[in-house]
């Protein structure tokens, strides 16, 4: 049965995608089984993943939560080159919000999705959209754990009580084995003051929550998705890519 994680903050450009796409990759580069789930209307995933234009598609996962009758299996993608599968995003998924409103179990309908195809998969990795949004509490209740991207500058902080909360809401509520895996820290800056004074202050505030590494910024994150890949084939030898693998060896361990 597949371990969901999903990958969430509210601000947006914090690496959300970034991390959904490498940490897949990395996972599939050990021999685990991975799909992807975009559900940020942006499709940033989805272009990562090689579908230039997502607005084309016929069916994408706002088809999955909006059409009972829509099963996973109809809008699945394969990207042979990462090794994984993924549910594709398009714009139209921004008008889902106010659709399910009046949906009974709303909260649980991405959960319900998934569940027929948990047991063909080693690892699901959802990414979420950068809002709190009714949207993103279905990630969290189809997900057992959170890892939370947090970019090394000062307002990339001032959200995450937010968040923690709203993890904390949905584990109360909804998903009692929900957990925060952990907070990565991405676009580190090394050699920048600001860089390595917020990621001290995360680690005062959050202690063992984050993880022990960082993301270093590197242009290769923005040049991977144009080739439809990860960092992982599209510069192997990176310190980026070595992050990523290094996150995947800690879920893995930790599963």
């Amino acid at each position: 049965m597949a371990i969901t994680i999903a990958i969430a903050n509210q601000k947006g450009g914090v690496g959300k995608t970034t991390t959904a796409v490498n940490l897949g990759a990395a996972l599939a580069e050990r021999d685990q089984r991975v799909l992807l789930v975009d559900l940020d209307p942006q499709a940033h995933l989805t272009i990562n993943m090689g579908v230039k234009v997502p607005d084309e598609l016929d069916q994408t996962v706002y088809n999955l939560l909006l059409d009972p009758d829509c099963e996973v299996q109809e809008i699945l993608l394969r990207n042979p080159q990462v090794g994984v599968d993924f549910l594709p995003s398009n714009i139209e998924l921004s008008g889902a919000e106010t659709q399910l409103i009046n949906e009974i179990g709303r909260e649980t309908l991405l959960k319900e999705k998934l569940r027929p195809v948990l047991s063909d998969y080693d690892f699901v990795v959802i990414d979420c959209p950068p809002a709190l949004s009714l949207i993103t509490i279905n990630a969290f209740v189809a997900a057992d754990q959170v890892v939370i991207p947090l970019q090394c500058e000062y307002f990339g902080l001032k959200g995450m009580q937010q968040l923690t909360r709203s993890v904390e809401r949905v584990r109360a509520k909804l998903n009692p084995g929900l957990r925060i895996a952990g907070i990565l820290p991405t676009i580190f800056k090394a050699r920048t003051l600001h860089s390595q004074e917020v990621l001290q202050l995360v680690k005062q505030h959050f202690g063992e929550l984050v993880f022990p590494f960082v993301v270093k910024d590197s242009i290769r994150f923005a040049e991977s998705p144009l080739a439809g890949v990860s960092i992982l084939q599209y510069a192997g030898a990176s310190e980026g890519a070595r992050a990523y693998r290094e996150l995947a060896e800690t879920l893995l361990d930790h599963r």
